[in-house]
Formats: structure tokens, C-alpha cells, sequence
């Protein structure tokens, strides 16, 4: 099987990269820049390198770099960002604080005729995010694109197939990434496209046949996508060993608890143990305001309660996650910033009763989990349910989680939920749900002041969940959701929409 390898240098992107090469069908896997040596990437037979972006400058002692060695491997790199800059570095260019100031978003392309820009027109859009540039090109260098404020948009030596360019193919804004991306997996590295999901699932459930062999598994479902899929998968590798345990915190959407139960247990004919955990859970989360720690401490509880239905399970040995890459790498893996914690990663106590965890959705996206759900045989209206954070609600209300907030959200969300499931399936957003604040403000019902919560409306665009644009929903479903809300709901007076795309925001708000 042919495979790419994503060179980690700490940007924000490299999972986003790897998705797009692995959607050409061609094997892609990350390591960090300080995890894999040179002779370890030559014996490992990789046909490509891409080195990722990162948040600092080349020139700074601290950042990381890499062993000049690596550009005489023989293997065709292509670097992204920072990675250009490193590329560029590494075979004696000077990288410089750009003249004409930094680049961020929208710019325009021009590009010269090249094998890395095979059918990509000679102007076009491409996403830029950067401070620093290539001032002097390196020996056997030239360069093949340009934007008005960088001269050194694109370089190449073709004759050791080495590339850089400084924008971002990867993310949906570059009008032509998935092309330039194409380009350099088929017709520079020579990549077969040998790489299915069939094959994902046939492996995983090899992998945990042999080593949870004897084993008794206790996951951690929630009911959402990533952990039924996780469950289906386990189930089908290990069977009775298999114990799933659903935790209703008390942060669910409305009704979800039922829903869950009914639709997993009974329709999928899993081995489910409902836990109901919610005066635990908001005990504990009482006067909490600050995200992180709600997230920890929601984290901690999960653990805390599972260890405590294990022991009445009899002996458990492991522990499951539906964790899967976006969990990961915002949750500041490696060098990578930390944008948040994820329950299932950053969350965990460092005491725990089990032998181990395991998660085998950890290295795929989103719309990979689906797919593999969808082979797994698992039903399509839950395999493309909404996303829903582990730490439920609990991040969509802003300050104090208190029993009135919640009432109030899971309300305001049922609402809006409901007018968008009344648009065509395909005209659906990809996400959307409500977020109530912390903020009260002055309304007016009849004669009467009124005085109560903000409530946020979010719904995005995505089809990768690591950038997401806010989505332009009609005015009439808005007006009939605001109506809804405010008529309906005694205690919220105000309704607004977040038109915040990813990045700068996440899609959660907190």
C-alpha cells in the first residue's frame, strides 16, 4: 500500500492534510517532527513527505526544525506554510519577516506553468496565513508563483522533486488545493489510490480480535456518531466482551436520553447500560464558570462513574473511546497549540482503574467515522445525526450550569433544530444548535417588561469539521425560530445568530 507521510511541525492543519490526501484514496499518517528519524522514514517506504504549517518563525533557535539530511532521501517533499519556509531553509535559503507585511486569508494566485500546478489556472484563490517568507531561494530553486505582497509564493526543484508553497492547499478556501494536492500525490510521488475503508474496518477488527483477545471492554457511549460507530466496530471484533455503558449526565438534548436507549440498545441490539448520573454530574459543576475546568471536571466524571459501574460489572479491563482526530489535535497533541480539551483526550484524570484504553477511531475524521458506519451497517439516520461535544451541553452554556439554563437551552435548541429539519435534507447545514449565555437582558410581552437570557443561534457549512463557515440560512427560518423561542420559552427575550466562520471561532463556543 502507498503512503504519504505528514511531517508535524505544530500547525493547525496537519490532520486537515492528511484527511485530504486519504480522500484521493492514498494512505496518509502524521508524526511529529521529533518522533520519526531520517532512516526511519527512508526504511519506511514512504512514496511522499509533506511538512506542515506551524505557529513559529524558521529563523528562531526554539522552532522546530529537522535534519538537512531528509531533502536527500530521494523522496518527493512538498512543504506547506512553515513547511516551505523549513523546506526552503533546510537547502540554504534565507527566510525573512515579509516587507510588505503579513498575509491572512483571501489572496490572489499567479502561477507559472508547472508540474505541481498541472490544471490550475494562472490566477486563481488561495488561503494565506503568514508573517514571515522565502527572501533568498535556495541553490537549484525557482520560483513558480507569486501573490502581489510574495514573491515567493511557490518554489521548486524539480530535479530532486522538491515543492513549497506558502499559502494553504489543504483548507476549502484555496480554490485549487484539492487539485495542487492531487498533483503532487499521482503525478510527482506516483501514489496509487490502494487505500479503502473496507480495508480500515478488516484491519481494526483484526487488531482488537488479537489484542483484546479474553478481554472484557467497557465503552464509553454517548449515542452520538464516533461512539456508536466505536461500539459497532468493537462488537464486531470482540462480541459479548463488549460491555457499552451510556452515561445521561443530565446534559443531553432534549429527550436524547430516550432516544438514545431505544435507537442502540433495542434497534442496533447493543448490550447497553444506562447510567442516570445527572445530580452527580451538576454537583460537581455547581459555581463552575471557566470552560476548562468544566470540560475536566466533566472529564474526570465520565471516568469516575464508569470505574464505578465496572465494579459491578465484575472484572473490566479496558476502557473505550469514540475519540477521533479532531479530539486530538485540539486538544494540543504534540507541538500543536492548545485550542481546547476534549474530554475523551486532554480531560482524562491521571488515576484510572483500567488496564488501558483504547480508541479506534482516533485516526479518522468525521466523515470517514460515517462512512465506516454506513459499511458497518448502522442505520443512515444516526450515522449522520448531528455532531453532539462529550461534554453535551455543558459547553453550550456559558458561565454557571445551572438547572434553569439548561431547561431553557435544551428548549431553544429542540426549536431551532426542528425549522432546519424542515429544509430539504441537502440544504441542511452541516451543524446547528443553540447556545444560551450568561447575559440577561430588558423585552417587552404585552404591557409586562421581561427580563431574560440571550440566546445564540450557531449552524455551520463544513465538510471536514477543522474549517467551517457560518451558514447562510433563509430570514424567514430565523424570524420563525426567533418567534418560537421567545413565545414559547418563558425566560429567554433575546435571540441572535453567530456569524463567526472556523477559524478564528470554533464551532463550540466554548
Amino acid at each position: 500500500m502507498d503512503k504519504i507521510l505528514v511531517l508535524d511541525f505544530g500547525g493547525q492543519y496537519n490532520q486537515l492534510i492528511a484527511r485530504r490526501v486519504r480522500s484521493n484514496s492514498v494512505y496518509a499518517e502524521i508524526k511529529p517532527y521529533n518522533k520519526i528519524s531520517c532512516s526511519e522514514i527512508k526504511s519506511a517506504g514512504y512514496k511522499g513527505i509533506i511538512f506542515t504549517g506551524g505557529p513559529n518563525s524558521v529563523y528562531d533557535k526554539k522552532s522546530p526544525h529537522y535534519s538537512p539530511e531528509i531533502l536527500g532521501l530521494g523522496i518527493p517533499i512538498l512543504g506547506i506554510c512553515y513547511g516551505h519556509q523549513l523546506l526552503s531553509y533546510l537547502a540554504g535559503g534565507e527566510i525573512a519577516p515579509a516587507q510588505s507585511g503579513s498575509e491572512y486569508g483571501k489572496t490572489r494566485l499567479f502561477v507559472r506553468n508547472n508540474a505541481l500546478f498541472k490544471d490550475v489556472p494562472g490566477v486563481s484563490n488561495c488561503f494565506m496565513s503568514h508573517t514571515d517568507y522565502v527572501k533568498t531561494l535556495p541553490e537549484g530553486f525557482i520560483g513558480i508563483a507569486e501573490t502581489e505582497n510574495c514573491p515567493s509564493a511557490a518554489i521548486c526543484n524539480e530535479a530532486k522533486k522538491l515543492y513549497g508553497v506558502q499559502f494553504h492547499p489543504e483548507v476549502t478556501h484555496t480554490e485549487y488545493g484539492e487539485q495542487i494536492l492531487k498533483n503532487f500525490i499521482f503525478d510527482i510521488c506516483k501514489c496509487c489510490p490502494d487505500w479503502q475503508m473496507d480495508d480500515f474496518i478488516e484491519k481494526s477488527v483484526e487488531k482488537y480480535r488479537n489484542e483484546l483477545k479474553g478481554k472484557r471492554v467497557l465503552l464509553a457511549l454517548s449515542g452520538g456518531v464516533d461512539s456508536s460507530v466505536a461500539a459497532v466496530l468493537l462488537h464486531k471484533a470482540i462480541g459479548e466482551n463488549l460491555v457499552c455503558v451510556f452515561v445521561d449526565h443530565g446534559l443531553l438534548r432534549k429527550d436524547e436520553g430516550d432516544y438514545v436507549e431505544n435507537t442502540i440498545g433495542k434497534k442496533l441490539g447493543v448490550n447497553l447500560i444506562r447510567v442516570n448520573a445527572k445530580d452527580r454530574f451538576l454537583a460537581r459543576l455547581a459555581g463552575v464558570k471557566q470552560p476548562e475546568d468544566k470540560r475536566h471536571i466533566i472529564g474526570e466524571e465520565f471516568i469516575r462513574t464508569f470505574e464505578a459501574e465496572a465494579r459491578k460489572l465484575g472484572k473490566i479491563d479496558v476502557l473505550a473511546q469514540g475519540t477521533i482526530y479532531p479530539d486530538v489535535i485540539e486538544s494540543g497533541k504534540g507541538d500543536s497549540a492548545v485550542i481546547k480539551s476534549h474530554h475523551n483526550v486532554g480531560g482524562l484524570p491521571d488515576v484510572m482503574s483500567f488496564e488501558s484504553i483504547v480508541e479506534p477511531l482516533r485516526d479518522l475524521f468525521k466523515d470517514e467515522v460515517r462512512e465506516v458506519g454506513l459499511k458497518l451497517g448502522i442505520p443512515k439516520e444516526l450515522v449522520f445525526r448531528q455532531p453532539f461535544p462529550g461534554p453535551g451541553l455543558g459547553v453550550r452554556v456559558i458561565g454557571e450550569i445551572t438547572e434553569e439554563k439548561l431547561k431553557l437551552l435544551k428548549e431553544a435548541d429542540a426549536v431551532f433544530r426542528n425549522e432546519i429539519d424542515r429544509l430539504d435534507f441537502n440544504k441542511r447545514p452541516n451543524q446547528y444548535f443553540a447556545v444560551i449565555t450568561d447575559t440577561k437582558s430588558v423585552g417587552v410581552m404585552g404591557d409586562a417588561r421581561t427580563y431574560g437570557y440571550t440566546v445564540v443561534l450557531r449552524a455551520i457549512d463544513t465538510d471536514d469539521f477543522m474549517t467551517a463557515d457560518w451558514s447562510r440560512l433563509p430570514y424567514e427560518l430565523f424570524e420563525t425560530a426567533s418567534s418560537r423561542i421567545t413565545n414559547e420559552i418563558k425566560g429567554i427575550t433575546r435571540v441572535v445568530y453567530d456569524i463567526t466562520s472556523k477559524p478564528p471561532a470554533t464551532v463550540e463556543w466554548e
